[in-house]
């Protein structure tokens, strides 16, 4: 599918609202302060900065530009640099790339992409709930707070970005946090959600302020005595085999990766490899994989919300088999036959949430992997 169109339905303006300090080490941006309280307000998902155009909301997927003037590139800069510190302005000024976190009282707490276009400085600001909701409130299967109980091996959650992987991550953290004693280390960048102690110890350790990288920080997390290691995102070889590792030697590793479904999940994880590399990894895989989870969130009819149409794919006997020896191929006719084992398609999920008038029939039938079979499924 191509990027949803800007559509103007309804256009949020600016409430003037009393400044409220930043908890970061940011500047103060009254301006900037006004646009992310009416992006909470108006429960976008996210705010653009853009040069020459209005700050422009993400809601239920689609693009709204706020009914203020556009940005020159001098104000978009201006607001951008006001949210990062002395050190993050370095950075970014040696990278030109920086993710950060920056929470503002009152307002919520967001994850900032800062880049550059056409030499101006931009933002992404993902809003970041403060409320970290059960499992089944995401509208997720019963499987997956299944999962959550398992005491080793890797479960990787993926999707496209904006598919809510991170949420799902959190909940799935939040229910062992709540169920077990455990230490629990996760490596972010940036860190979202905020966790509290309960029956669980949890260490949270952001990129470039808690560690150099991700592979750094695995290279020494079994020495800190973690039961659960959370990878933000497995996002070349080097991470990928060291969360293999880590699996390898009996800790329960979660993290994601940017990938539609169970079976092109477990053929990236293979193909980052080299070649006289991929066997050994397919066995790796094999013996430590515990489930895929792949979603994707779709707009409920009426703008009522998103929907979440989920995939699993549970490592039976059969799928380590396959993945063992690289006919993955055949994964996806398994996960359609093995609905016993708390396995489902995304098709199904999807004909699922048709049929309960959660979504349309064009909304599903576009995202569908077999679209010629749907009335069969």
């Amino acid at each position: 599918m191509g990027s949803p169109d800007i559509t103007p339905p309804r256009r949020p303006s600016i409430v003037p609202r009393p400044s409220a300090p930043a908890t970061s080490k940011a500047s103060e941006s009254t301006d900037l302060e006004n646009l992310l309280g009416e992006a909470v307000r108006a429960q976008a998902s996210d705010l653009h900065l853009t040069r020459n155009m209005p700050p422009i909301l993400r809601i239920d997927g689609r693009l709204i530009p706020m009914d203020v003037p556009a940005l020159t590139a001098e104000e978009c800069e201006k607001m951008v640099r006001s949210v990062m510190s002395p050190p993050q302005q370095k950075r970014f000024d040696e990278a030109w790339e920086l993710d950060i976190s920056v929470e503002f009282h009152d307002i919520g707490r967001f994850r900032v992409n800062i880049h550059r276009q056409r030499g101006t400085l931009e933002a992404a600001f993902r809003i970041v709930n403060d409320t970290i909701k059960p499992l089944h409130e995401l509208g997720l299967p019963k499987t997956v707070e299944e999962l959550a109980r398992k005491n080793n091996g890797l479960i990787i959650v993926t999707g496209p970005t904006g598919s809510g992987k991170t949420t799902t991550l959190a909940a799935i953290i939040d229910q062992i946090n709540h169920e077990r004693q455990c230490m629990i280390i996760t490596v972010e960048d940036p860190i979202e959600y905020i966790h509290g102690n309960h029956r669980a110890v949890i260490k949270q350790r952001e990129l470039t302020s808690d560690t150099r990288s991700f592979v750094s920080a695995l290279r020494h997390v079994l020495r800190q005595d973690p039961d659960v290691i959370v990878v933000g995102e497995m996002r070349d070889l080097e991470t990928i085999q060291t969360a293999l590792t880590a699996a390898e030697t009996g800790h329960m590793v979660f993290s994601t990766l940017h990938t539609p479904d169970a079976v092109q999940t477990v053929d990236r994880i293979i193909d980052v490899f080299p070649p006289h590399q991929q066997e050994q990894v397919r066995i790796q895989l094999a013996n430590t994989l515990q489930a895929v989870v792949a979603q994707q969130l779709i707009p409920i009819p009426g703008n009522q919300g998103r929907a979440i149409a989920c995939e699993v794919m549970v490592a039976t006997p059969a799928v380590r088999k396959t993945v063992r020896s690289g006919k993955t191929e055949q994964l996806m006719t398994i996960i359609q036959t093995s609905h016993e084992h708390g396995m489902i398609s995304m098709d199904k999920s999807l004909k699922t949430l048709y049929l309960k008038g959660n979504i349309t029939f064009d909304e599903a039938i576009t995202r569908c992997k077999f679209p010629e079979s749907f009335d069969q499924i």
